[in-house]
């Protein structure tokens, strides 16, 4: 894919890359640390939790702010707060009770500018670039902050340098308020005569209507998160599927997860763009399918090599489905609407990876880390197969005429 030359898509995909980056560095080091202070399980979980339950929990309210405020003053004073906000965790990294507080800050900025960014997408990247290839850069450099972060964050943690991923995710956060700043682009707000968002037109629960109410994105996003549900216990089995069945060390986890990363590079780059607009929801549908498979395949092999071939080709169709998915939203939700739907469809998924953390530790205990592996990517791709039969049975019916004199005025028109 080449590179669209909307200075403005390039300072917004630049910022989405450099914040992955910044979260990632900062996180796996913080969640390490506070892991070996406490030796427990559930502070480990209190502290994921308190960064991602807010995505989850404030999403229509976040959602309902993006469609109500200007997105690009949004962006710049959320990033400057969360920068702030990473500087107290510098003050507090040894202190549980003030640590998770602070995380739950950091979760309500996330929730709130990830709409903004995907909201100002068609602004930034102007009448002459289309969304499929702008959400294809997007979602391209949020795959190498997502490969790069965490080894940048592992080294510093291996080296007790914790106080330093922390600065640097700061710093990111001040970086992308700069960009926002530098952006032309603007997202109007709606118009609207009160101040109160609970009695303004801009109503929170208003993404989550317009989603049930399409039906194509219903079944496309609703099979997405479902899948998610399952396909997210990887996330649990990975580490004791490469210790224990493949026998292979924390390098080669890492390995493993730098393969799926940079296949979502290579997906969102080089293949989603090339999706037709009509093609948008059984193209996202197949490549759950293709996803689920490529986990399954890792989790059948034997060694370590045709693990990365199955868990490369699934962070492909993963890169694929997550640019389809922010293009068909793009495309099916009013322009005015896009901040709640968003906001919406990211709670939801965000809320299925949160439950999938717990289904995936219950599923290494009792079926053991391949069988619980395989399920992880066998179930989304039944779920996505379900999901686009469900999808071509529904267009075949809307599309067929109901009586013969439905037909006769059909071809009336077409002639």
């Amino acid at each position: 894919m080449s590179i669209p030359r909307s200075h403005d898509l390039r300072l917004l995909a630049g910022g989405a890359g450099l914040s992955a980056l910044g979260d990632f560095m900062a996180i796996f080091p913080l969640i390490l640390h506070v892991q070996q202070r406490t030796g427990s399980a559930l502070a480990v979980s209190a502290l994921i939790f308190a960064l991602w339950g807010p995505v989850v929990f404030v999403s229509g309210w976040a959602g309902a702010l993006v469609d109500r405020f200007e997105n690009r003053r949004i962006l710049i004073v959320v990033s400057l707060l969360q920068a702030a906000v990473v500087g107290a965790m510098l003050a507090g990294v040894d202190r549980l009770w003030a640590l998770v507080p602070l995380m739950v800050l950091l979760g309500c900025g996330v929730a709130v500018s990830q709409p903004a960014e995907f909201a100002l997408v068609p602004a930034a990247a102007g009448p002459d670039v289309d969304t499929a290839r702008a959400n294809g850069l997007m979602e391209t450099a949020r795959a190498i902050g997502f490969t790069a972060g965490p080894v940048v964050g592992g080294a510093l943690g291996a080296a007790g340098l914790l106080w330093l991923a922390l600065a640097l995710n700061a710093l990111s956060f001040l970086l992308v308020a700069g960009a926002a700043a530098l952006l032309r682009a603007r997202r109007q707000p709606v118009p609207a005569d009160a101040t109160d968002l609970t009695r303004s037109p801009v109503r929170a629960r208003d993404g989550f209507v317009l989603l049930a109410r399409q039906r194509d994105l219903a079944i496309t996003l609703g099979g997405a998160v479902a899948a998610l549900l399952v396909f997210s216990m990887s996330a649990t089995a990975e580490p004791f599927f490469v210790t224990n069945v493949l026998s292979a060390g924390s390098l080669a986890y890492g390995v493993l997860l730098t393969s799926w990363t940079l296949g979502m590079a290579a997906g969102s780059a080089g293949l989603a763009p090339r999706v037709g607009r009509a093609q948008l929801a059984a193209g996202a549908l197949v490549a759950v399918i293709l996803q689920g498979l490529g986990i399954a395949g890792g989790a059948l092999s034997t060694v370590l090599g045709v693990a990365l071939i199955g868990f490369t080709f699934g962070g492909v169709a993963h890169g694929v489905k997550n640019v389809l998915l922010r293009t068909l939203i793009h495309e099916r939700a009013p322009e005015d609407m896009r901040g709640r739907v968003f906001a919406a469809y990211n709670g939801a998924r965000n809320g299925a990876e949160l439950g999938a953390l717990a289904l995936g530790g219950v599923a290494v205990g009792v079926l053991g880390a391949r069988a619980a592996l395989l399920a992880a990517g066998l179930g989304p791709a039944a779920i996505g197969a379900a999901c686009l039969l469900l999808l071509i049975m529904r267009r075949r019916a809307a599309a067929a005429p109901t009586t013969n004199e439905g037909s006769v005025l059909h071809a009336h028109i077409q002639g």
